[in-house]
């Protein structure tokens, strides 16, 4: 995902900073358009919750017979996963990379590719949604 919009301001180890505003980048990432439109046409209400991210995994994975669809609905779980924990996980931060990639970053510097996780979850299942979140969760 490229947010070219968001800036080029670097850190020192190459990172790109996000803007001065991060919750306004925190909206823009949360948006995640076709999964709250495929769990909505499930009857599955998306709440920013860590039990949003359950009811995710227990939905029937008909977007996997949509190669077109399963690559963006993946990329969209993983901005879902990622904007659960930075509601909800103290010190959790969205950053942009240099590539336009979006990570987590928790307080304890560790990045997250979430974006990378969701598609797997789309395409395979596994890892389970809640269960990236119950460990990325983990002080």
């Amino acid at each position: 995902m490229n947010l070219p919009f968001l800036g080029h301001r670097h850190k020192k180890n190459g990172d790109t900073a996000l803007p001065s505003d991060p919750e306004a980048v925190a909206a823009l990432l949360s948006e995640c358009e076709l999964l709250r439109s495929q769990a909505a046409e499930a009857g599955v209400g998306l709440d920013d919750t860590p039990a949003s991210l359950e009811a995710l995994d227990q939905l029937v994975p008909r977007w996997r017979d949509d190669a077109e669809t399963l690559p963006w609905l993946g990329h969209d779980a993983g901005l879902y996963l990622g904007t659960v924990v930075v509601r909800t996980v103290p010190g959790a931060a969205w950053l942009i990379r240099p590539d336009g990639e979006p990570v987590l970053r928790l307080a304890s510097g560790r990045e997250v590719e979430v974006a990378g996780a969701g598609r797997d979850w789309a395409a395979s299942g596994v890892p389970e949604l809640s269960q990236l979140y119950a460990e990325i969760a983990e002080p």
